[in-house]
């Protein structure tokens, strides 16, 4: 049976969801033997390297196994249900569609700069490198359920700042300048938002906040983006699985 995709998310984390989903669906139980690759690239007419892109991140997440010379088997893990697991690397935008919520960005600002001494480090940049400052409010409904800073290094989008829309997906203009993140170093912490944006953007309802500063980078370890994200916490929860 074939099963093409038709969402907009990426095509590895659209390809290991549906991995997943088809290790509940077909029953496979913990100990069972994988599909081949030959098998998955003609269910899902996907290519072999993004296949197996997807199922690295499967691993990497303990899902599956390798057993080297016998092939991929399903983990004991992959019983036990996380739901917005913590530790997916995935856009904001995938991250809050999973979370059911249809968001839209306001650009608070958009700047060029010299960077402070903590953002240059988390970006190793080198000395006189600028960055982007971008600053965005989530919206679900007219509701402000997330606030976004994000760092850019200038010399990864050296286009003119008020070319771009910057109300779309970071990740996918950072693919067009050929440095998409694809994992990140994540920090989490249980805090307010900072007193200077409530009263600047009027949240005072905003509430406590789950904040994730998250250093990304791309295939070749640079890191491209510095992120600063604090998550409403009434809209927003995180799980993890303990092994």
């Amino acid at each position: 049976m074939e099963e093409p995709f038709r969402d907009t998310r990426t095509l590895v984390i659209q390809l290991r969801d549906r991995i997943a989903d088809l290790i509940r669906t077909e029953g496979l139980q913990p100990g069972d033997k994988m599909p081949t690759e030959a098998q998955l690239t003609q269910r899902f007419r996907i290519s072999r390297p993004a296949l197996r892109e997807a199922l690295k991140l499967l691993e990497q997440d303990a899902v599956i196994y390798v057993e080297h010379g016998r092939g991929r088997f399903v983990s004991a893990l992959s019983a036990v249900q996380v739901d917005r697991p913590i530790t997916v690397f995935e856009s904001v935008t995938d991250m809050a569609r999973h979370c059911g919520y249809q968001m839209i960005s306001k650009v608070l600002s958009i700047s060029e700069e010299a960077p402070e001494a903590a953002v240059a480090e988390k970006l190793k940049l080198e000395a006189g490198e600028r960055v982007i400052r971008l600053e965005r409010l989530r919206l679900e409904q007219h509701e402000p359920i997330m606030y976004c800073l994000d760092y850019i290094p200038r010399r990864v989008i050296p286009t003119r700042l008020y070319d771009i829309d910057w109300s779309g997906s970071l990740l996918s203009l950072l693919e067009q300048h050929r440095h998409r993140p694809r994992m990140s170093a994540a920090n989490v912490s249980a805090v307010m938002l900072p007193d200077d944006v409530v009263e600047r953007n009027d949240l005072r309802d905003f509430g406590p906040a789950l904040l994730i500063t998250e250093t990304c980078f791309d295939t070749a370890g640079i890191p491209v983006i510095y992120a600063i994200d604090y998550h409403r916490g009434s809209h927003f929860t995180f799980s993890l699985a303990r092994t």
